[in-house]
């Protein structure tokens, strides 16, 4: 009875060890390399755990072929770029794919890709989706668009060692997310390498602020887009000549929604004030800006005005009700909307008169 008790256990044992075998083969594996990390590989395996097929995968840091080839799907490390294989790597010399080469034209993004950028190429709609479940299709392209113009591009091109411009640049910029990823390495000097642990924290990092741009543009640009269109629709209802327009919701993302209408209706740089409420309920008119060019106004505020608050901007605007016109001419405010409409029309009728 003894020798059949032992046959037993070491059956069980056998099973054991098979479903554990079996189990390991089943799990689903993201493969990306070891050592020091980078900010594309770390969204590239966030953005992959946001789908179903890889959402309890586990994720190899290894640069072991053998350990690769064994891998779901493998980002940044093997040299090979082959969709049909799930293999993304962009450090091979004959690797020079953009959105603009991937998506034939229809994207103009030429900045070379990293292993981010291919992952949200190949599976960025499908994590829009998981992130943001309701949005329509309509919603999800213009969404999938943005976050690659105003997140996804400048991790792709710094990890490719593009510079954003070829001036000197006057100061450093530390802060970046690319930044913020490569101070989480461990240290040379610390007791414990943990780079397994540390990759994990930025990968909950950079896919936190990934999450909150998807949630931004669902929650906040895309209702502003309604708001702005509306606004512009019936700026002529404003003022005859069109360069006004007034926002009933103060505070809402206007300018590049501002610039797109513009483009779409054939009158690029005509609204030069737009008006609004602040937060106190005062009223502001704001001078819109050159698109590209910073801090360069359409049209500024009188320089008479400039830098004058309450009294003596009135006496010299002649507008009851001002408060303040900022000292480089973009800003100024008034306490009811009749007087930040007659700012406007002012510096609207000098500009025209000189």
């Amino acid at each position: 009875s003894g020798g059949s008790f032992k046959l037993s256990y070491y059956n069980e044992y056998k099973s054991y060890l098979r479903m554990v075998s079996d189990a390991k083969k089943r799990c689903v594996r993201i493969g990306t390399h070891s050592g020091t990390f980078h900010c594309d590989e770390v969204l590239a395996c966030f953005m992959l755990q946001q789908l179903p097929q890889y959402r309890d995968a586990e994720i190899i840091r290894t640069r072991d072929l053998s350990k690769l080839d064994e891998c779901d799907i493998v980002v940044d490390v093997g040299a090979v770029y082959d969709p049909v294989r799930h293999r993304y790597d962009h450090h091979q010399r004959t690797f020079n794919e953009s959105l603009k080469t991937l998506t034939k034209g229809k994207l103009d993004f030429e900045t070379r890709l990293s292993s981010a950028g291919l992952v949200y190429h190949h599976f960025g709609k499908d994590v829009i989706k998981a992130v943001a479940p309701d949005v329509s299709e309509e919603h999800r392209d213009i969404i999938y668009h943005r976050i690659y113009k105003y997140f996804m591009e400048e991790i792709d091109a710094v990890d490719n060692g593009i510079n954003a411009t070829e001036e000197t640049p006057k100061y450093h910029i530390t802060t970046t997310i690319g930044g913020r990823v490569r101070a989480l390495n461990p240290a040379w000097n610390d007791a414990v390498q943990d780079a397994d642990g540390q990759f994990h924290k930025a990968k909950k990092m950079v896919g936190e602020e990934f999450v909150a741009r998807i949630n931004g543009m669902v929650n906040i640009w895309l209702p502003a887009l309604k708001l702005v269109k509306e606004a512009f629709d019936q700026r002529f209802e404003v003022d005859k000549t069109g360069e006004i327009m007034v926002l009933d919701n103060g505070g809402c993302p206007w300018k590049e929604h501002l610039y797109s209408l513009e483009e779409e209706s054939d009158c690029k740089g005509q609204v030069k004030f737009v008006l609004y409420t602040d937060q106190n309920d005062m009223w502001r008119v704001q001078a819109v800006g050159v698109q590209g060019e910073g801090f360069t106004n359409r049209l500024s505020l009188l320089e008479s005005w400039r830098g004058l608050r309450d009294d003596k901007l009135e006496e010299v605007s002649g507008i009851k009700g001002c408060t303040f016109v900022h000292a480089s001419g973009f800003t100024g405010g008034n306490k009811t909307r009749e007087g930040v409409l007659e700012m406007a029309r002012v510096t609207l009728k000098e500009a025209a008169s000189s």
